[in-house]
């Protein structure tokens, strides 16, 4: 299930995300008190990561908070609107769990809290733990759709921190772009993958040992040169790759180092003539 962001009206949508006062409607009365947007999305936050993406709904949000649909609509105008708000919502999570924003002016790059610039590296994987967490926690978000961003305050600081982390590296635009995509999308794909799997069993109602043990004893069967035929899968394989979990965890580490060894290795931008 595919779900594209930014499908509610631009004008309210964006005003809802950074903050803006509303706009009064005629004919429209005043909210009722003990309801706000924060309640309904932190509502509607808690019916997604619970029941999954397809169960959220305006009707089951205010059902969460002890209200109808339609008192929800006074605050926040539909369902498109309300996911805008809980995807940057849940990307605002790893505010607390980056190095700040560096002080303005020559000694940014060693303002307190920062890793020195040689050390872009642990900036860079501190960025990604989070992000990986943070979707590991909010499975429903990986449902959100990345080709339109819903441009949100807590989104764009996001983008912000891991450019501010790649910065030491000098990579000319056109690799940075690269790099931050390649970077996003890594982090994206193996939360998934990992998502995927702790939800599999419970979706399917077979256990992950049952699933493999049933596979591999008539792959055996089917295919006796297994071996012979897969020499450097079957290679790869015998080396173990512990329990389902820690195998996602060692992809994501191994992996993540390959791409920091593949920027670190980029040719840094070169000065202007004129400079």
């Amino acid at each position: 299930m595919t779900v594209y962001a930014g499908q509610g009206d631009a004008h309210r949508s964006l005003a809802l995300l950074w903050g803006a006062p509303e706009e009064p409607r005629a004919g429209r009365s005043g909210p009722k008190p003990g309801l706000s947007v924060d309640a309904i999305v932190s509502a509607g936050i808690a019916v997604a990561d619970a029941e999954g993406m397809a169960a959220l709904s305006m009707r089951a949000v205010g059902e969460r908070l002890g209200r109808t649909a339609m008192a929800l609509y006074t605050y926040v105008p539909g369902k498109a609107e309300l996911l805008d708000l809980m995807h940057d919502r849940v990307l605002a999570e790893l505010t607390g769990e980056l190095p700040p924003e560096p002080a303005a002016g020559p000694a940014a790059e060693h303002a307190p809290g920062l890793p020195p610039a040689e050390h872009w590296r642990d900036a860079v994987t501190a960025w990604a733990e989070a992000l990986y967490a943070c979707y590991l926690r909010h499975p429903w978000v990986l449902q959100v759709s990345q080709a339109r961003p819903v441009l949100g305050p807590a989104e764009l600081a996001a983008m912000e921190a891991l450019l501010r982390a790649l910065r030491p590296t000098g990579l000319a635009p056109r690799r940075l772009r690269g790099a931050v995509a390649a970077l996003w999308q890594f982090v994206r794909g193996l939360a998934a993958t990992t998502a995927d799997a702790r939800g599999a069993a419970a979706a399917t109602g077979v256990a992950d040992a049952d699933w493999w043990a049933a596979r591999s004893a008539r792959l055996v069967e089917l295919a006796p040169d297994f071996a012979e035929r897969f020499p450097l899968l079957t290679a790869l394989q015998s080396t173990g790759g512990g329990a389902p979990e820690d195998s996602h965890r060692e992809a994501f580490r191994t992996g993540l180092a390959v791409l920091l060894d593949g920027i670190a290795a980029g040719e840094p931008e070169e000065p202007s003539p004129t400079s």
